[in-house]
Parts: structure tokens; C-alpha cells; sequence
């Protein structure tokens, strides 16, 4: 008998990997880690693991969290993958020192494509709210981001002066290279 690996993952569908074992896991994880960066409750990871688990659990007690799952990860998979295609074409054209304010450009570009993986999302399964998620929408929330970002690029524009702009980059990047590490006692 063959057996493919299409076969296998129908069989890992069947039995509700996908749908329960699988945003389970997620749920937690993002949870413990919450919850253990945080250190509500000290360094407890007893009281950390136990509401992970019933955070866990109650989320995928109905389908709404699962629905909601096998909506957003394709499309956000599809932006990903733009966004890793962009990152590419900047590698192989762009000159080093150039590459900082396209990183800008990128983030905006991704901004907008999480806002409308989050709309199309949402509009799919039916929490639109109404009629005023319609396409003419989009353009407008495109409009206002990257309104905002301009606004943002003028007020945190330097004006003039050295030219330095990877030393610049790198010394921005600094402040932001802590926002991610655990908290240190």
C-alpha cells in the first residue's frame, strides 16, 4: 500500500490536529510566554502553566477561535510571503546603505497588508459590522497609514546635518533591540 504524505495530513485532519490540538498549542504558548515575560506572579511557572492551559482549553472549546484560525493563517501566510519576496528584491538591488529607509517602506507595506488580512478576515466571517468595510474602505485606511507614516517621517526627520545614515539606523535600532528581551531582576 502507498502511503503519501497528503494521506498523512488527512489523517492528522481527521483525528482534529488542526482544529483543536494545534490552536491549542499556539494559544498556550504565546500565554505561558506572556505570562512568564511579564512575571505577574513572580517566577511561579506552576500559576503561569496552569492559566495558560485553561486559557488554552477555553479557546478552543468552540469553533469560533478555530474558524477564526483557518481564516487568518492562509491569508497571512500569502503576506508573509510578499513581504519575504520584497525582502529578496531588496537584498540583491539595493546598496547597503541605502537599505535603511526601504526597511521603512517595507514596514509600512506590511502594516497594510496586516490591516487587510485582518479586514478580509473578518468580512469572511461576517463580524464586518455592516456595510462600511466595503472596498472603498481599504483605500481609505491605506490613505491614512501611510498619511500617518509621512507625519511621522517629517517629525522624526532630523533636518539636515551629517549624513550618516546607517550610523543613524544602527544607533535607532539600539533603542529597540531590549523590547523583546525578559526582564532582568
Amino acid at each position: 500500500m502507498v502511503f503519501s504524505i497528503q494521506d498523512l495530513l488527512f489523517q492528522l485532519e481527521s483525528v482534529g490536529v488542526y482544529d483543536y490540538l494545534l490552536p491549542f498549542l499556539l494559544i498556550f504558548a504565546i500565554v505561558f510566554g506572556i505570562l512568564t515575560y511579564l512575571r505577574i506572579f513572580g517566577d511561579n511557572k506552576g500559576i503561569h502553566l496552569i492559566i495558560a492551559m485553561v486559557i488554552g482549553l477555553l479557546g478552543v472549546r468552540s469553533n469560533f477561535l478555530t474558524q477564526f484560525y483557518s481564516e487568518v493563517f492562509p491569508r497571512l501566510g500569502i503576506g508573509v510571503t510578499i513581504i519575504l519576496v520584497i525582502f529578496i528584491l531588496l537584498g540583491m538591488f539595493i546598496a547597503e546603505e541605502h537599505k535603511t529607509y526601504w526597511m521603512w517602506g517595507i514596514g509600512g507595506i506590511a502594516l497594510i497588508i496586516a490591516i487587510v488580512v485582518i479586514i478580509k478576515t473578518f468580512s469572511y466571517l461576517g463580524w464586518d459590522y455592516g456595510s462600511y468595510w466595503g472596498e472603498g474602505s481599504i483605500t481609505w485606511i491605506v490613505f491614512a497609514v501611510l498619511l500617518l507614516a509621512l507625519i511621522i517621517a517629517v517629525a522624526t526627520s532630523t533636518g539636515g546635518g551629517d549624513s550618516k545614515p546607517s550610523s543613524n539606523a544602527a544607533a535607532g535600532a539600539g533603542k529597540f533591540l531590549g523590547v523583546f528581551e525578559p526582564k532582568r531582576k
